[in-house]
């Protein structure tokens, strides 16, 4: 009489492929270890596991203060030349002339009668200066203008606050769809900014085509960055959470670190 083989439940076979996964992890952290043989290499990859795992808890933070000193420092410029100190705040729009154009019809105004200026009043007031990039700055009775324009202030402030508020809602946040993304982040920013850029650009290349300078305004270019830097952290961050969890999670169970 055949004796009948009794068969594993689905319990017995979930427990087989963890123990074997497990198996093979170790096998592998084992062999990592052993190919890193001097006390100096060992300290070495220590460290950078430690400053990965610490990195994995403090992204955002880094994060947000990175983008608060990138959109704030521009704010410092004409706080500096306000209080007479035009050397340190030369030094900012220097800086800032590689990440931004700083045209002076396209910037906000500090501590003058006007916020923002049209290239109509910059002509009449101040002459061919007002069309140069990285040219005029502003003077007392104007005020100064911000080391970024009017659209990067906008990316990165909304970059800077929805990244705050981030933080107060993460692992609740599903990421946006990047066809959401396309249509809100993208597309406005783009037909705003890419309108104007054509109609100064083609009168330069050709002389058969007439165009009419399409330049955008404050509002419009406020709206744009906003919707541009709010889609971006919507997109970005929720992936880099996922992201720095799985790695954080690793750390953890290989090391035990809290």
């Amino acid at each position: 009489m055949s004796q009948v083989t009794e068969q594993p439940t689905t319990e017995q076979i979930l427990a087989e492929v963890e123990r074997r996964r497990a198996n093979r992890e170790q096998a592998a952290l084992e062999a990592e270890t052993s190919a890193v043989t001097s006390p100096t290499a060992q300290g070495v990859v220590r460290a950078a596991d430690r400053l990965i795992f610490w990195l994995s808890k403090h992204w955002l933070a880094i994060a947000n203060l990175g983008a608060f000193l990138y959109v704030g420092i521009p704010f410092l410029a004409p706080v500096l030349m306000f209080v007479g100190w035009e050397g340190p705040a030369q030094a900012i729009y220097t800086l800032y002339r590689p990440l931004c154009h700083q045209l002076p019809f396209r910037s906000w105004y500090l501590f003058g009668s006007q916020f923002s200026y049209t290239i109509q009043e910059l002509q009449q007031l101040v002459g061919p200066e007002a069309l140069v990039e990285h040219g005029y700055i502003g003077d007392p009775a104007m005020g100064f203008k911000v080391a970024f324009c009017q659209r990067d202030v906008a990316i990165y402030g909304a970059i800077l606050v929805t990244g705050l508020l981030y933080g107060l809602v993460r692992r609740k946040v599903k990421p946006m769809p990047l066809w959401a993304y396309l249509l809100f982040g993208l597309v406005p920013i783009a037909l705003d900014g890419g309108v104007q850029f054509v109609s100064y650009l083609l009168p330069r290349l050709t002389s058969t085509i007439t165009m009419p300078l399409l330049e955008s305004n404050p509002l419009r270019r406020t709206v744009t960055g906003i919707l541009f830097g709010l889609s971006t952290v919507w997109l970005a961050y929720p992936n880099a959470q996922e992201a720095f969890d799985e790695i954080r999670e690793t750390l953890q169970k290989r090391f035990g670190w809290k």
